[in-house]
């Protein structure tokens, strides 16, 4: 604790005790409950008056009290220390109170100024679920019949309406009734709230198109992996058949340069394309004739004319 502020500032006050407080706070009641409107100034209270929106309502002085409108109207009290008591409040107390706190020589020692707010409580919300579609829409709604005008006008009046899905995910909204769709199935839990009071309501929602969801997923998941699988493999192998390509044509480069080399070596000067003279005279000469030799007949076998004597076999001596 820094004891030299606190030091200071005592001494603040005590050499100019006119100064002026001012503050202003929010105070939020529900209907017929009993509100208490204090003052933080420091010290004790000589005079205190309170107003709302510029009227005076009620004074104390010295430790008397003194209203200025009617109590049964009002509804209000006023302490020895100043502080102001509303009884069964309504939404038509709401407004901006004001405070004046005097000193007993009648200089101001405090002005503070209060915002209240009158709200009815938020009724029980009400869940409900309806599978559509092999889906789920969820509908939180909190709404009251209304009887009267009056409570026509609070029916209309928003307030925070919380929806907690199964993953935990919560959609707020400033109304009276919030609608949500989706695949989730589980508990859900549906709150309204407003600075007076909360109310929960939760059930459990359980739909048979959860299961197909996921089954499309996992189908369309395999379709896009089978895609890129097949992409993959007509790649590897076009890949695989250029490089095999260019290997071949490497080969075959390599094999035709020697033979290409052997042949240049080889080849013999070309004959000019234009005969000479010469050449031409012994190719327009004519060839001498050549000699045809006769054929002589070939000689036939001469006939036998005495017939051919058969061989005896010899004797023994």
């Amino acid at each position: 604790m820094n004891f030299r502020r606190i030091f200071l500032v005592k001494c603040l006050l005590l050499l100019f005790p006119t100064v002026k407080c001012f503050s202003t706070s929010w105070i939020y009641k529900a209907v017929n409950e009993t509100a208490l409107l204090s003052i933080t100034a420091p010290g004790g209270i000589y005079e205190a008056t309170w107003r709302r929106g510029g009227q005076r309502l009620i004074q104390i002085k010295d430790n008397k009290a003194k209203h200025f409108v009617n109590k049964d109207r009002c509804r209000c009290a006023i302490f020895r220390n100043g502080t102001l008591q509303i009884e069964r409040v309504e939404k038509e107390d709401s407004g901006n109170y004001t405070v004046m706190v005097y000193q007993k020589d009648g200089k101001l020692k405090a002005e503070e100024y209060i915002m209240f707010f009158v709200q009815e409580p938020v009724p029980q919300p009400i869940l409900t679920a309806e599978c559509k579609n092999k889906s789920v829409s969820v509908k939180c709604e909190a709404k009251e019949k209304a009887k009267d005008e009056a409570k026509e006008k609070a029916k209309d009046e928003a307030f925070l309406i919380e929806l907690t899905r199964p993953n935990g995910i919560k959609i707020r909204k400033n109304a009276t009734m919030l609608e949500w769709h989706g695949w989730n199935s589980g508990t859900f839990r549906c709150i309204a709230k407003n600075q007076v009071s909360e109310k929960i309501a939760e059930k459990v929602i359980n739909c048979s198109g959860k299961m197909d969801f996921y089954l499309i997923l996992s189908i369309a998941g395999g379709a896009v992996f089978f895609v890129i699988f097949v992409i993959c493999l007509i790649y590897c192998i076009r890949r695989k058949k250029t490089k095999r390509n260019y290997i071949y044509e490497e080969e075959r480069a390599m094999q035709t340069l020697p033979m290409d080399c052997e042949r240049g070596m080889r080849q013999l000067p070309q004959t000019p394309s234009r005969p000479t003279p010469k050449q031409l005279r012994v190719q327009q000469r004519p060839l001498p004739p050549q000699p045809q030799e006769l054929q002589q007949p070939r000689p036939q076998p001469r006939p036998r004319t005495q017939p051919r004597t058969p061989n005896l076999p010899r004797q023994r001596p």
